[in-house]
This record gives structure tokens, sequence and C-alpha cells, in this order.
């Protein structure tokens, strides 16, 4: 029976910039290995399921794109009696998926009903081949994730070769100065071999290529045994001391007799060494006798997939999936008011499919690839859901988030809270991410007059500084740090300061004591432990326990009183200070750090930041800070946004207008946020229908209505650990993160480590929580 459709669709292979999605669903994360296998739209290479949810229907109906490749993929058996062979040498021929699998192909017509159109044919032949062959869309996005780490520089640019020769290098040979014959560098200048810097792993290397750069200058070198027949390579510019790339590649190396087809990876690159190491950081995964934890399986019990470097978002979903409010919004049947015209790139969509996969236990089942034996005694955890649609459209537009370098995971959770704030809110779809946030009220209170103000403050977190205090240490040991507790850390945070401020009321200098407490509480309260010592002026991350018990605590003691009888209100509109005390940074400070090289007004945000007494601390905030887009922008103490008549910043304005909000909905948006662009900028998303007119906006001088601010004031407010971030590594950009959730399982409330795509039962957490970089506390 022909197909009507074939002749009418009009259809084309896909091209370079064509996003294929034939690995799992678009909408849910059933795949090519399920009994029904994926249907893959020949139209527009949208990839949908055919179980029981039927989404490739659904985008059929949808977009009117009928003609479908369903693909299946079956997992070749292997028999093996013996162990595999132990590899001598490192050799990266890597099995194949063909190797691997059996792959079916059909073509079918989902409005005819036609199961097996004729996918030799002149029409679809080209566009099934097309589809087979094209780079999928995880792996597309991953190599220009890594390219665009990566640019070439003049050296490269500039490089004049010698005379050409076919060179030993084509054998490996070995370098120049040494016996080494691995980790190799050939000099893209003369052609001269020498060996690397030691790496991890047990890599040998005595830096000759190192040597040989500070011999001649000749800075590029390419590392033989990391180039493929594809032209990829590792190129480094000691000039630079940064990895390149060399977009002549293929020619340079001609110059010395290398033919890039001839070549094969032998050995792994810089990248595939550098997420080693991060992987290196392992959490025990095994009991006290040694025992290998038994893996988990069921609702809310499902791993994500590493995507290279991608811990970091993987233990933040876990986490934030394990809160009510997420779990509301984004579990259970698919959103009929989403957009499905393009499901990969919405994000709503994307939000509900973690959901649906973290949630629903569908895929929460041992990996069929991974049997256990005599040879192999590794009990089979899961395959893990490959989170790669979410992780682009986190990354989308963000110049750390799009790479594939490892990333703090609290400014991960913090952009995350962004995006799903700006996202589409409408009647019974609720901000999941206003469970978390509060409002913080800082009272300042002149040492002179005694006249004070207060100020709130709308967070969604709390940071809270780790004292830090070296025990002694044994001999030949690294030194350990002093244990503190969560109670500690938050007296610390709400304890009274004295501050530099003149005082627009009286004149006088002598100071304000500062303060802040919690005007509100939150459902859900986000701790992140700052655990930075600096040394060598470098900021390092240290592990220092930060003891918070399992069970309920009180946090009624640091709720806010707000204004008492009696006390006068500083005036609000000084014209000497703007509205505002006038701040007065710390000489000593202040002296220190511009001695440092950091700008003026870099030096007074970190000094008012941090307290305006520690010149330490504020060089760590602005460690912290460097990337901040304000970070250059002016200190601003006097909330001049355009609230009850206050005329607005005109640079906040200006940045307002440039992303095309302009007039009274700019004003009265900073006005609505205190000022603050970004907030104002969440507010002017969350509130699209609302005009700014100012006839509208309320009296700064009257109290905000009851219950207009985020979180709540009633008592009591008791908080109990719900789960945690933890890592390990010096840096928080490096290293390997895992979160530990408190789960019911079965008739018992147990802790669960999630490291990737391995979930397990944990006994004891108590000496995982040294590594605990985020707190997230449940109200109860």
């Amino acid at each position: 029976m022909a197909c009507p459709h074939v002749a009418a669709a009009n259809l084309s292979k896909p091209t370079p910039t064509d996003s294929v999605y034939r690995e799992d669903c678009t909408q849910c994360f059933d795949s090519i290995d399920d009994p029904a296998g994926l249907d893959v739209c020949l139209k527009c290479f949208n990839g949908g399921c055919v179980g029981d949810r039927n989404h490739a229907k659904l985008h059929s109906i949808t977009r009117n794109h009928p003609l479908v490749l369903n693909i299946r993929r079956t997992r070749k058996a292997v028999v093996r009696d013996e162990p595999p062979p132990k590899m001598s040498k490192l050799a990266i021929a890597a099995e194949t998926e063909a190797d691997r699998y059996d792959t079916a192909l059909a073509v079918k017509c989902l409005e005819c009903g036609i199961q097996d159109l004729d996918k030799l044919g002149p029409a679809l032949a080209p566009v099934v081949e097309g589809i087979m062959s094209a780079n999928t869309f995880s792996k597309k996005e991953e190599v220009k994730a890594w390219e665009q780490e990566m640019t070439s520089c003049e050296h490269i640019l500039l490089m004049q070769q010698g005379p050409p020769q076919k060179i030993e290098s084509q054998d490996l040979g070995h370098c120049s100065k040494c016996d080494l014959k691995e980790n190799l560098w050939l000099c893209l200048e003369c052609g001269n071999l020498g060996c690397g810097r030691a790496q991890f792993g047990g890599v040998g290397g005595n830096s000759h290529a190192l040597a040989h750069k500070n011999e001649t200058t000749h800075g590029v070198a390419v590392k033989l045994g990391s180039i493929t027949p594809e032209g990829t390579a590792d190129v480094y510019c000691y000039n630079c001391d940064e990895e390149r790339v060399d977009e002549n590649l293929g020619a340079h190396l001609a110059n010395w007799g290398i033919i890039l087809s001839e070549r094969q990876k032998t050995e792994k690159s810089l990248t595939e060494m550098q997420i080693e190491q991060n992987l290196r950081w392992e959490f025990s995964m095994t009991t006290e006798d040694g025992k290998e934890l038994n893996p988990l399986y069921g609702p809310g019990l499902t791993g994500l997939k590493n995507l290279g470097n991608s811990c970091y978002l993987a233990s933040i979903l876990q986490c934030l999936y394990d809160l009510p409010s997420f779990q509301k919004r984004y579990s259970g049947a698919l959103e009929s008011a989403l957009d499905l015209s393009d499901p990969a790139q919405d994000l709503e969509t994307q939000l509900q499919k973690i959901g649906d996969g973290l949630l629903s236990g569908r895929y929460s089942k041992p990996d069929s690839d991974v049997v256990a034996s005599e040879h192999s005694p590794e009990l089979p955890h899961q395959k893990g859901l490959a989170p790669a649609m979410l992780k682009h459209l986190v990354g989308r537009g963000h110049a750390e988030f799009s790479t594939m370098r490892q990333q703090d995971a609290f400014e991960l959770l913090q952009h995350l809270i962004k995006l799903i704030t700006r996202s589409k809110h409408t009647a019974g779809r609720e901000d999941p991410t206003q469970s978390m946030r509060f409002v913080m009220e800082q009272r300042l209170q002149c040492l002179n007059c005694k006249k004070v103000r207060y100020s709130n403050d709308e967070q969604d977190s709390i940071f809270i500084d780790v004292p830090l205090e070296k025990l002694p240490a044994e001999e030949g040991e690294e030194p350990k740090y002093k244990p503190v507790t969560l109670k500690q850390c938050i007296d610390n945070l709400t304890t009274s300061e004295v501050v530099e401020l003149t005082c627009p009321s009286c004149g006088s200098k002598d100071g304000f004591t500062k303060r802040q407490l919690f005007k509100t509480f939150p459902e859900v309260l986000v701790v992140n432990a700052r655990k930075m010592a600096i040394i060598n002026w470098v900021p390092v991350k240290v592990d220092v326990p930060v003891i918070a018990g399992d069970g309920p605590f009180s946090l009624d003691d640091y709720l806010s009183p707000g204004l008492q009888p009696g006390e006068e209100t500083l005036p609000e509109d000084s014209a000497a200070a703007g509205g505002a005390p006038a701040f007065v940074p710390h000489a000593e400070s202040l002296t220190m750090l511009e001695g440092m090289g950091f700008p003026r007004v870099r030096c007074d945000k970190a000094l008012h930041a941090t307290g305006n007494s520690d010149g330490n601390a504020a060089m760590e905030w602005l460690f912290a800070h460097m990337d901040d887009p304000d970070i250059d922008v002016p200190l601003d103490l006097g909330g001049a946004v355009g609230k009850g008549g206050a005329a607005a910043d005109p640079e906040k304005l200006a940045t307002l207008e440039s992303m095309g909000f302009v007039g009274p909905r700019a004003v009265k948006a900073l006005g609505e946020t205190g000022g603050d662009v970004e907030r104002a900028i969440d507010w002017l998303f969350s509130h699209l229908d609302d005009q700014g007119d100012a006839s509208e906006e309320p009296n700064a001088s009257e109290p905000a209505a009851s219950g207009t601010l985020a979180g709540s004031s009633s008592l009591p407010a008791t908080f109990q650990l719900q789960s945690i971030v933890c890592h390990k590594g010096t840096s928080i950009h490096a290293g390997h993160y895992v979160a530990f959730i408190r789960k019911k399982l079965g008739d018992e409330t147990s802790w669960v480590l999630f490291n990737d795509e391995k979930v397990v039962k944990v006994v004891d957490v108590e000496e995982m929580k040294k590594f605990a970089y985020m707190f997230f506390f449940k109200r109860v």
C-alpha cells in the first residue's frame, strides 16, 4: 500500500546545523533501548516514544509530521567463560556501537498506519542514512561545549615551521632527552619530540617538552597519542600555558610526515584525564567491612548519568526534586499547557521530563548491560538518565554552564532558580522555588543618636562562613580542622557588629551597629557553607566538619522583632546622603585591598558586604564575586529606585531598557525589588500584565499589605535536615559532587547516597558531613 505522505512531505536529510534526537524521547526518557524503540520524525528529527505514552503520535498530530523512522536497539549477547584479557598498554580502540548492539530500522506513517514503508526508496533512503550517521543531539552539544572551551592564539596563527621532513614520531619514537615512549609532545615548529609533565593516573613525564620551549621559545606542541583520523588532538601552547585549537593541524602535521588519516588515538586526551581526576574524588560505596553497598531502585531512587563533569548538576537536581513543591509541579502526566512545538528547546517540558524520570520509578532498574559474575563481582547499578537536553537549556547563553567544565553547584542552583522563576506560571502551576524564599531584615542603629533603620531583603538561601581553626597535626599528616556546629555559624551570621557609616540625621561618624535576622522563614531553608582559606593569595576550599544533627531544631530565636515601641527611625530622604547613610570604608582594609590592585568601587562593595571591618573577609568576597555582572557598578545604599516618587537609578534603568523593558514598568520593577536588577528582571517576567502605572503604586510610607512578604513569620520555626550536597576536592570548580537525601524506605527513614547513576543506602552519614557544601532544611 502506497503512502501519499511520502511524496508530499518534501523530506531532506539533516544538515550539520540540525539537531537529531535519536537517543531518547524529547518528552520522557523512553529510548531506542525500549522494546518498541523510538520514532524519529523524518521532517524535524524529533524523537518520540512509542509506548503507552506515545509522544511520537502526539508530536505527529501537533506538527502534522506523520512520517517517522523507528529505531530499536538490542544488546548483543556476549558469552565469556574466562576473564577479559588484561590490557598491557593503554589503547583506545574503543568498542563501537555496532560491536555492542543490533539495530533494527523501520519507516512508518503514523497517519496511514503503515508500519514498514520502503526505507530504501529514493525519497526515504537519504533521510534515513542521514539520521543514522548524524551526531545525536547530546553528542553534538558535547562537542560544541568542548570546542567553545578552546580557541587558537597568535603563537599558532603566526607560527613558522621548519623545512618539511619525515620524523620518527610516526612510530612514536621516544623523547629526545630520555627514554620515555608515551606522553610525547611534538614541537610543531621544529619537529622535536619531548615528554610531557607527569600526569594523573601514573602517566610518566619529565617535562622535556617544556624544557625544549624554554631553550628555543618554540611554544606550540601536539600530543602524538591523542591525534585522531578526524583531525582532533591535544594542542598546547606553552607560551600561553593553555590548551589550544589549531585550525590547520592537518597541514602542520603533514610538514613532519604525519598524515591524519593514518593515525589512531592511543592515549587519553587532557580532557579525558581531567574528567577522570574529578571522578577520582570518590565517596565510599562500601560498608565498614568492605562489602559494596546494595543499590536501591524505585520511585525517587533514580540516578543521573554523568555527562562529563556534570555531577554538580546531578546533585542539585536530586535535592530539588526531593522537595514537595517540585514534585507537585513536575511529576505526573505531561502538562497540556506545555509548548510542544519544539519540546527539546522548552524549559518547562524538560523540567517535567526530569521530574517524570526521577520520580516515577519507571527507569530505576539494574543496567542490563552490566551483569555481575565471578570475574566481575561489582553489583549492577542503574544506567542512569542522561539530562542532556536540560543541561543544554540551563547553559544556553551562559559563559560557564554552557561548557563542559566542572562548576560550582551553588551557583548552578541560583541560576536554575532564576530560570524557573522567569518560566511560565499560570493558575494551578505555582513557582516551585517559592518554597525557598524568605526575608532577612537588617537593623542599623546610630551609635550617637540611637535612631534606627530597618530594611528587608528577599532571599532564597543564606551563606554561612565556617570558622577555620586547625587542630594539632600528627607527624607526617595533613592538618585537620576543628568541627563547628551549625548553630555557631548561624550565630555568627546574625550577630551584631559595628560598621563605619555617617549618620544622615545627626551627622555623627561614630558608626552604626548592624544586625540581620529573619523577618520570615521559608518552607525549605538552603544553606551554603563557605569553607574557604586563602593560601598564597589563592582561595582554597578546605574540609571543615559542620555538625548539623538529624533531629529537629528551632530558629525561633533568630526572628526579628521589627520596629520596637520608642524607637525613632532615621529620615528616608536625606539630601546629603541620598536617602541613606553614607558609606565610609574601613581605612586600613581599604588600603590593603587597593594595594592588591583592586579598584576602589570593588573595594567599597566588598567591605560593605562583609561588615566593613575585615580586609581578609572582603578579599574572599572579591574572589567569589569577580564575575558578578555588576561588580563595577558603584555601591548604591539609597534604594532610590522609583518607588514612592523617588527617582530610579539611571544606570539600572539603562540596563533594563537594553533588555527591552522601558518606561513605568522598568521603574516599578526596580521599586518593587529594592533596586536589585536581577530581581527586577524576575519581577518583570512574573508580572507581564503590570504596566507600571504610577497611580497604582502603593505609597512608600504605607506598610506592606499582609501576606505580601515571601515566607512566614509564624512560630514555632522548627527545621530538620533533609538533604546535603557534598563535595570533595580543593576547589568548588573541580573535584566531585554527590547528594545525600533522607528517604522513606519501607517503614524506616534512611540516608540515601546519589552518586551520579549510583543510588545506595548508607548507614552512617556523619563522616560525609565534613564534605557538606550545601544543606537543605525542611520546615517541620
